[in-house]
């Protein structure tokens, strides 16, 4: 079968031919209908040959969905022929977190070297994939698998970041999202679904700026040193009820930072290295910084629904699998509207 793999440190993802992968005890094979490109890849990809904690060869892809194709020994649960979505954040299953549903804050992941697809175990683009548990898929139903594979990361991630601030996003209340891309974009139809705040985006392309208008933002800017002046009008002086970083670069931390409010969430949910000071004096009173990671699989569900209520849907940019190479060029020019995302079979 065909995969796109990233082989050597330094190098590019590559399209090649490997050998289909059989199911074991426990195991589901999936014939994947589509797989999503994301900065988390990139990520992977530049890493130094100290950092790398898995093995290369690696099979790219941490969002997947598709059919299930073949069942190993003792699979339950899940039939042949089914549409499922991939719950990427793999944990043990049996620590206390994973007991609390929460197999993406895993306990023993890296004693046991437990990794997700794509970022560690072989992912989703490819042909064919192998899921390590059915626990790990969740029904796609009548949804469409190329529009909806990205709420898998793009759409769970910002979920799972924003619901842990509904509490805060009442009438009258501001939520500034940085970053109006593939996680971005979906974060403001979510914010629109799930809350009543005002949403102003920021980014420092107007094209995404654009998409941000047409997926529901109240307000954009310009993710500038002007920015956090001009929420600060916004808002009458106070800042935002929450501030979501889905960039997450040094300068957009600062300016998350300086866009926050007293009593405020300030969660950074990109991983491009910036960081934010916390102590007294350092950020208004009593703001309380996070740094989330992915979801549970409650939450892919929960998402999931939402999608089938017609509330978020993922602007969308197709390519074949040999041409994957070109969309992690596109993704790293910042060129993608939306999410880019793999047809492996197409």
């Amino acid at each position: 079968m065909k995969a796109v793999q990233y082989r050597t440190v330094g190098g590019s993802p590559e399209v090649v031919t490997v050998p289909d992968p059989e199911p074991g005890p426990g195991q589901v094979l999936l014939k994947v209908a589509a797989a999503g490109v994301c900065h988390s890849d990139v990520m992977v990809m530049s890493l130094p040959a100290e950092a790398i904690r898995f093995p290369l060869p690696l099979t790219l892809g941490h969002e997947g969905a598709g059919t299930v194709a073949a069942l190993g020994s003792g699979v339950e649960g899940v039939r042949i022929g089914d549409m499922m979505a991939v719950y990427g954040p793999w944990g043990c299953g049996a620590c206390h977190k994973c007991a609390e549903g929460k197999e993406n804050y895993c306990l023993r992941a890296a004693e046991l070297q437990i990794f997700p697809p794509g970022l560690g175990a072989p992912g989703a683009m490819a042909e064919y994939m192998i899921v390590d548990n059915a626990r790990h898929l969740v029904p796609l139903g009548d949804l469409d698998p190329v529009r909806s594979v990205p709420l898998t990361d793009a759409g769970l991630t910002p979920y799972h970041a924003i619901k842990r601030s509904v509490p805060k996003l009442i009438p009258g209340s501001t939520t500034v999202v940085i970053g109006a891309g593939g996680l971005g974009h979906v974060a403001i139809q979510l914010l629109r679904a799930m809350t009543a705040t005002r949403v102003i985006a920021l980014d420092v392309s107007e094209d995404k700026l654009d998409l941000a208008r047409r997926v529901g933002a109240h307000e954009t800017l310009l993710s500038d040193s002007s920015a956090p002046d001009k929420v600060k009008a916004l808002t009458g002086g106070r800042g935002a009820e929450v501030v979501l970083d889905f960039v997450g670069a040094p300068p957009t931390a600062s300016i998350a930072a300086a866009c926050a409010g007293v009593e405020s969430d300030l969660t950074i949910v990109g991983i491009g290295g910036g960081s934010v000071p916390v102590g007294f004096g350092s950020l208004p009173y009593e703001t309380a910084v996070t740094a989330p990671y992915w979801g549970t699989r409650a939450e892919l569900i929960e998402v999931l629904d939402i999608a089938r209520g017609g509330e978020v849907e993922v602007h969308v940019e197709t390519f074949g699998i040999d041409e994957a190479p070109l969309a992690y060029e596109r993704l790293h020019a910042g060129t993608i509207d939306g999410r880019a995302v793999i047809l492996p079979n197409s």
